[in-house]
């Protein structure tokens, strides 16, 4: 693709990084195929090449709409369109130059900017956890729509003493899973320590910054990122750590992305780099051991397995998942398009349901014929968006292998 810089941004760092994205593009459309937004609608502009020009018309001198900000607000960043694009077009790194631009130049109505806001603020806050065990003691009594937002509350259950392990790992704090669904981190803990990895959570880290990045706060963002990486430094310094365990593929494809977004800072630069280089998915983790933990769960779950975006398009691992899952013994059922979004893409649910309960009731739909005891999942969000349009249990996968590994039968259970 041609590309004629405006002079505001052509020397700059973003307009570089753009200019060299948008020149790898060739116009050739494979993307909107495998764009759930534009599978939906059918508008050009509801598409990633129909995205690129809006972008790019930006980016050479024209001024962006209240249009501009919505069909880039409605893309939900699951870079399907990368995954399918044999240009290797960086979307992703694209489109949030493309809504940072936008940002600046478009005021949202003050009903926007407040429930940003709200959700950038709240699910950040200390008060969200108990406000968080308080909806989910009231959950029957709340409106179904509330209901949806609020998972039912599973016990986390005993952890063990990992100290003694040789082997250790670190741990996201984390900012809603814990407080949303903490028997995902302790199962983690539990089956880690089964293989004889300790597992540790840094005091002072936190949120892995995407809420903030993707709700048009990217200096609360760069915040977080520094905040967790000097939280985390002092143990992969001095090699304490042999890796940073991620078991929401959302937070793992955020941090793997620490070095694109402080490239340009001298002080973190070089530290965030390293970071990445440590980061790993569970599953990564975990995949090498399957055998062994294969002999301790006797009785197979048939399940249907919902890889997120983040973990497939982002990371690149749905290969890696779908053969340990195979290996730990589910009877895994088929189902067609499984590359797609489920709707729920992080604050997304919220900001744009509409769009969000279409797509989950599509993958629903697509999963129904499949007749699974269980949804499996490895990101929260995802597990609590389908879940809230299904009675078959949602669950992360690593609570199931956790389930079976304390059950006296080995049973894995729904």
């Amino acid at each position: 693709m041609q590309t004629q810089i405006a002079s505001w941004a052509r020397d700059t760092d973003y307009g570089r990084e753009a200019d060299a994205i948008l020149r790898r593009c060739v116009h050739c459309g494979f993307c909107t195929a495998t764009c759930p937004t534009y599978q939906v609608l059918g508008d050009e502009l509801d598409g990633p090449r129909g995205r690129i020009y809006l972008i790019k018309q930006m980016l050479e001198g024209a001024e962006p709409t209240r249009s501009t900000q919505t069909h880039l607000d409605r893309c939900l960043t699951c870079r399907n369109c990368e995954t399918t694009c044999p240009s290797g077009v960086q979307y992703g790194h694209l489109v949030d130059i493309g809504r940072a631009l936008t940002a600046e130049r478009v005021r949202r109505p003050w009903t926007e900017r407040a429930a940003r806001a709200l959700l950038r603020k709240g699910l950040n806050s200390r008060w969200f956890a108990p406000a968080m065990r308080l909806g989910q003691t009231l959950r029957p009594l709340l409106p179904r729509a509330i209901q949806a937002k609020v998972p039912v509350r599973r016990p986390a259950g005993p952890l063990p003493d990992t100290r003694a392990h040789s082997r250790q790992v670190l741990l996201l704090a984390g900012c809603v899973q814990p407080s949303m669904m903490p028997s995902i981190d302790a199962a983690t803990i539990r089956v880690l320590d089964a293989l004889g990895i300790g597992s540790i959570v840094a005091a002072g880290g936190g949120c892995c910054g995407a809420i903030n990045l993707h709700l048009d706060d990217v200096p609360a963002a760069l915040a977080q990122m520094r905040a967790n990486i000097d939280a985390w430094w002092p143990l992969v310094e001095s090699g304490k750590v042999e890796a940073i365990v991620m078991n929401a593929s959302g937070c793992g494809a955020m941090v793997k992305e620490y070095a694109h977004h402080l490239r340009k800072d001298s002080a973190y630069a070089g530290r965030a780099a390293r970071v990445v280089s440590l980061v790993r998915d569970v599953s990564e983790v975990v995949a090498p051991h399957a055998g062994e933990l294969r002999q301790r769960l006797k009785t197979p779950v048939r399940a249907a397995f919902h890889p997120p975006c983040t973990l497939q398009h982002w990371q690149g691992l749905r290969p890696l998942a779908d053969k340990l899952l195979a290996d730990l013994g589910f009877d895994l059922q088929p189902f067609a398009d499984r590359h797609l979004c489920c709707g729920s893409a992080g604050a997304y649910s919220v900001m744009n349901p509409g769009m969000a309960a279409t797509l989950r009731d599509r993958k629903l739909a697509a999963i129904a014929p499949a007749a699974p005891d269980v949804i499996l999942s490895s990101n929260i969000g995802c597990i609590t968006h389908l879940q809230s349009g299904t009675a078959i249990p949602v669950r992360h996968w690593i609570e199931i292998v956790d389930e079976g590994l304390r059950s006296p039968a080995g049973a894995c259970k729904g």
